[in-house]
């Protein structure tokens, strides 16, 4: 009885610590991808987060987006906006998955599954299209 007991204590341990959590990802956050990729920039006055959006497969399509806090913002002498933010990101999105890194360490493994099946919603930043086409 002793013995089953033991196993049944471990088994639940071992459950428990080295098992991936039901729902959550099992898909590693790739790093941040080159400038090159990037497409558009956009800046979340409401969360002060400068936003990258980028196009891995070099579509135009926006597959991966990074939100940097902003710590300083400003405008150049031409009146063009100037950001100076954190150097690694806070939040990802990426397959269809919101990724938080609160040691904004970039992406080494410690980041956080914040939300699952979940789009980034540009039409929140750039909501104007005018016969399908964007303003």
């Amino acid at each position: 009885m002793r013995t089953r007991h033991l196993v049944l204590v471990f088994t639940c341990c071992f459950s428990l610590f080295f098992t991936t959590p039901a729902g959550w990802t099992k898909e590693l956050l790739p790093v941040e991808p080159d400038t090159s990729t990037r497409v558009d920039e956009l800046y979340d006055h409401e969360a002060r987060l400068f936003l990258m959006l980028y196009s891995l497969h070099g579509n135009g399509t926006v597959d991966y987006v990074t939100g940097r806090l902003v710590q300083e913002y400003s405008r150049s002498t031409h009146g063009n906006p100037v950001y100076k933010t954190e150097d690694f990101p806070l939040f990802y999105w990426w397959n269809h998955t919101m990724w938080n890194d609160p040691e904004q360490d970039g992406v080494n493994g410690n980041e956080r599954v914040y939300q699952e099946n979940t789009e980034f919603d540009i039409s929140r930043y750039k909501p104007c299209t005018f016969n399908g086409q964007s303003c």
